[in-house]
């Protein structure tokens, strides 16, 4: 059952996520996000071992929040006491513990797509643990976030659109290539992944939160000029 969130970072523009892995491949990501999206002033939040990519990239994160059981205790000498906000409950993964700390209108993850499935399953559930959060999970080939209940999104036609439900969800489509009115979606059934763009733009619409939005990692300006866009999120839920 989600918690209730402890409000540790408040921004008002992006905020980036540092998962706990310090591979080549989160750090070019991270690095592109600094450096070729316009975000190097943004934020820094690592889930616990997220300091370390962090470290690898030499960076000093806002805050370190989690149950802090990866930092070595040289680690924590080295980083300001007063970014250090441990999370000491074993219900919920460091990912959901900071996902619920911060307020942000966006935050962007990076350090967890890929890597071992189990993790990364644990991070889409985090995702529709906090529906009123909206977080774009960063990967070198795929970005992926829950659908809000309305968005707009203007993509190159014929490019991949994957749809999947956590939970059972309908809704309604328009500018796609296999539209997706009238079914029910659940993920022991009926998934919608490999769709195609047939239109410029793309409306989406979703009875309920639980449908995850996944896109090639080209399209990540197009989705945050989306989300910036719509009014349209889901509420908190209740736990």
């Amino acid at each position: 059952m989600p918690l209730k969130p402890e409000q540790i970072v408040t921004h008002s523009g992006v905020v980036v996520l540092l998962g706990a892995t310090s591979d080549a491949t989160a750090r070019r990501d991270l690095a592109d996000l600094l450096d070729h999206e316009g975000l190097a002033e943004a934020p820094l939040v690592a889930a616990d071992g997220g300091a370390d990519l962090a470290r690898a990239c030499n960076l000093t994160p806002r805050a370190i929040i989690g149950d802090l059981d990866s930092l070595s205790e040289g680690e924590r000498r080295a980083l300001p006491s007063d970014r250090l906000h441990p999370i000491a409950e074993q219900e919920t993964t460091d990912f959901d513990k900071a996902l619920r700390s911060i307020t942000a209108p966006v935050v962007l993850a990076v350090g967890f797509h890929g890597g071992r499935l189990d993790h990364q399953l644990a991070v889409l559930t985090g995702l529709t643990h906090h529906p009123d959060r909206r977080c774009i999970l960063i990967g070198p080939e795929d970005i992926t976030c829950l659908c809000p209940s309305r968005i707009a999104l203007d993509l190159p036609v014929e490019s991949r659109l994957s749809l999947f439900p956590m939970a059972e969800v309908t809704g309604t489509s328009q500018g796609l290539h296999w539209p997706i009115d009238g079914l029910t979606f659940r993920p022991d059934a009926r998934i919608a992944t490999s769709n195609r763009v047939a239109d410029e733009r793309v409306c989406l619409s979703m009875d309920r939160p639980g449908m995850l939005l996944i896109l090639p990692r080209p399209a990540l300006r197009p989705l945050l000029a989306a989300l910036s866009r719509s009014d349209a999120r889901w509420p908190a839920r209740a736990g």
